[in-house]
This record gives C-alpha cells, sequence and structure tokens, in this order.
C-alpha cells in the first residue's frame, strides 16, 4: 500500500509550477489532501481486517464490528504539506546570503518531506483502527508495539514494554516531543514502520528475540533512573549495535 501510495504521491510533484507557486501549490496540497484521504480509509480497512484474523485466530467469540480509524483531519494534512514546502518560495532579501541551492534541490527535498508526511498520516488510519478496536472490544486486553529490526531508540523501548497498551497513560506519550502523539496514543515518527498488535484474552503475549534484546539493554542500563531512560537507553542500544552483526536488532 505505501509503494503505491508514494507513486501516486510522486505523480501529482507535476502540478506545481515553479513558475507559478502562489497558484500551484495549493492545488498541489488540495490533490495531495485528497490522496491522503482516500488511502487512509484504505490503511484504516486493511487494519481492520488484519484485527478480525487476529480476534479469529485468537478464538475469540461474539460480534465486534471493527471501528474505522478517520483520515487526519484536512488541517492537519495542509499543515504537514505547507511544512513540507516551506523552502519552496522566492527568499526575502535578508534571506538571500544564505544559499539555500537551486530550486530542483529544494523542490526535491520537499517533495521527499512530503513523502514522510504522507507515509505517516496514512498508516495512522491503520493504527488508529487498531488501537480504537483494542479499547472498545471486550474480547482484547491490549497491544503491543512491534518494531523493525534498526528502529530508532524510542520505538524500541516502546516495544519492549510488550503488551502493556490500551490507553494514553500506560505509551509513554510525554517520552519524546519529536514524536506525533495527537493521533494516536502511541508515538510514530516519520517513515515509522511500528505497527499495534492486538492481544486477546486467553493469549500470553512473548517479546520477539529482538525485543527481548532491547528489555535486557534497558534493564541493564536504563531501569531506575527516572527522566534519563531514554537518554541511556539510546546511548546503550547504539553502542550495542555498534559491536553486533547489522541488523541483527
Amino acid at each position: 500500500m505505501t509503494t503505491l501510495l508514494l507513486r501516486d504521491l510522486r505523480g501529482l510533484r507535476r502540478l506545481i509550477n515553479p513558475d507559478r507557486l502562489q497558484a500551484t501549490v495549493p492545488t498541489w496540497i488540495e490533490a495531495v489532501a485528497a490522496l491522503v484521504a482516500r488511502y487512509s480509509q484504505v490503511s484504516a480497512t486493511l487494519a481492520a481486517d488484519f484485527y478480525d484474523g487476529e480476534r479469529e485466530a485468537a478464538g475469540i467469540t461474539g460480534v465486534f464490528t471493527v471501528p474505522l480509524g478517520d483520515p487526519p483531519p484536512e488541517d492537519q494534512t495542509s499543515n504537514s504539506l505547507r511544512w513540507a514546502t516551506k523552502d519552496l518560495w522566492p527568499r526575502t532579501e535578508d534571506d538571500v546570503a544564505t544559499d539555500q541551492g537551486p530550486f530542483d534541490t529544494r523542490l526535491e527535498t520537499a517533495m521527499s518531506r512530503a513523502d514522510a508526511a504522507v507515509d505517516r498520516l496514512v498508516l495512522n488510519a491503520g493504527r488508529s483502527t487498531v488501537t480504537d478496536a483494542v479499547q472498545q472490544d471486550r474480547g482484547a486486553v491490549g497491544y503491543a508495539r512491534a518494531a523493525a529490526l534498526g528502529c530508532c531508540p524510542f520505538c524500541a523501548l516502546m516495544s519492549s514494554r510488550g503488551a502493556v497498551y490500551k490507553d494514553r497513560g500506560t505509551v509513554g506519550g510525554d517520552a519524546n516531543d519529536q514524536f506525533i502523539g495527537n493521533d494516536s496514543v502511541i508515538k510514530y515518527h516519520n517513515y515509522c514502520r511500528c505497527q499495534p498488535i492486538p492481544v486477546f484474552r486467553g493469549q500470553t503475549f512473548a517479546l520477539s528475540p529482538k525485543a527481548r534484546e532491547w528489555d535486557r539493554i534497558y534493564q541493564q542500563f536504563a531501569q531506575g533512573h527516572p527522566g534519563q531512560q531514554l537518554r541511556l537507553f539510546r546511548a546503550a542500544l547504539a553502542d550495542q549495535r555498534s559491536q553486533a552483526d547489522p541488523g541483527s536488532f
């Protein structure tokens, strides 16, 4: 889905005319917002199918309809896109002394930023579908955060906590301001590949091997240091990864 999303997003690049930025960038933003809304529905539907499959596999009886996550508010999407394209506009005299590079380079940077923001916004519709379902489904007891190999320290730390998530009070919502937390009870950054995994009554959740290693690192180097856990964990994880095979955890 994300491959198709980014392909279609790149196709809209043609709407931006360097000679008519005032007229064409807003048109581009409107078109991208429609793309985000459409793919957010796909993301939410895929997540609902995933949740239904996990619920059935857990042997949970009774009817439960997964509520589909909403697309992001239009102002959230447009604000993200305006941030992505902020360096495209003609520079003022005060800015001329600062070399921002040729327009083509700035356009490529803007499109890369847009790719990252749109990717996060669309995936969040699926993530919120799962987390909202967990909160409403009597058959669910919580969810875990599944992070990818080589993920950032914040994601690794949140994943190492296991299936403890059910509401905003349990997810470390204020752990790092660089992560976006308003649209989900778990914070996600651009190009984050973390996904919530539902856990149901009667199931025993076990950390993956990589998450067990992240937990070991946390307990050894960061546990018991209030306010410094993430900083200490980040340093210890970087040190451990520098000594391990690339991509091992």
